[in-house]
């Protein structure tokens, strides 16, 4: 496994690299936002918040603008607004400082599972909406949807098994998180923004209270 580690703190960055090393994970260090965002990503991207240049919140929405690979926020500071911030703009997980290489890097095998079994989604289609799980798009018509990595994730894991509905705790666990703790809403402004993307807000039900399901709406042209 290949990381990219965005840490400015060489009494940190260190020893990390030296432990992720001893669990075969090789590690490319970076020490500001900007150089963050000219790196190759790797596997995964270790992301400290308070780098020098950029608030690693930013880094964090833009890597997340260009690339769905897994992100784990690493930071010192105590404020909770921050560590949801991140995890609703597209961070996988969050730890704070200071902490063990071994939960770290338990936290990174789960992370990878959980996107593997994302990945392996079915690519297919349902009336005028097409899923590609290769190219990780969607397309409407023919016109292909400018999905957020969640929004795809979201609709990828609804349009597994059209028709059935998914229990809110699942979507939470398998697009976020485990545990997710973030704001109530999370999901709803996600599922809102899907529908817009859609065109027609029959495209995704909502059984109150249970989850949602994905559905061709009634009248909807084949594509």
């Amino acid at each position: 496994m290949r990381v990219l580690l965005v840490e400015d703190d060489e009494s940190i960055a260190e020893p990390l690299a030296d432990g992720l090393a001893r669990y075969g994970i090789t590690t490319h260090r970076v020490v500001t936002g900007a150089q963050a965002l000219r790196a190759p990503l790797g596997d995964f991207v270790l992301l400290d918040l308070g780098l020098p240049d950029i608030d690693g919140i930013d880094v964090c929405r833009r890597l997340r603008q260009v690339s769905d690979v897994p992100i784990i926020m690493l930071t010192a500071r105590g404020d909770e607004s921050d560590r949801v911030l991140g995890l609703e703009i597209g961070a996988d997980d969050y730890m704070p400082k200071p902490f063990s290489t071994r939960e770290l890097v338990a936290r990174m095998r789960a992370i990878g599972r959980r996107t593997r079994t994302a990945r392996a989604t079915v690519s297919g289609r349902l009336g005028p909406l097409t899923i590609d799980e290769r190219t990780r798009q969607a397309s409407l018509r023919g016109e292909v949807l400018p999905l957020t990595p969640k929004e795809y994730q979201l609709l990828a894991l609804l349009a597994a098994d059209p028709g059935a509905v998914v229990d809110r705790r699942r979507i939470l666990e398998t697009v976020w998180e485990p545990n997710f703790f973030g704001r109530g809403k999370t999901l709803d402004f996600h599922v809102a923004a899907l529908r817009r993307k859609l065109g027609d807000p029959r495209w995704i039900e909502n059984r109150r209270g249970i989850g949602f399901r994905l559905v061709l709406p009634a009248g909807a042209a084949p594509g």
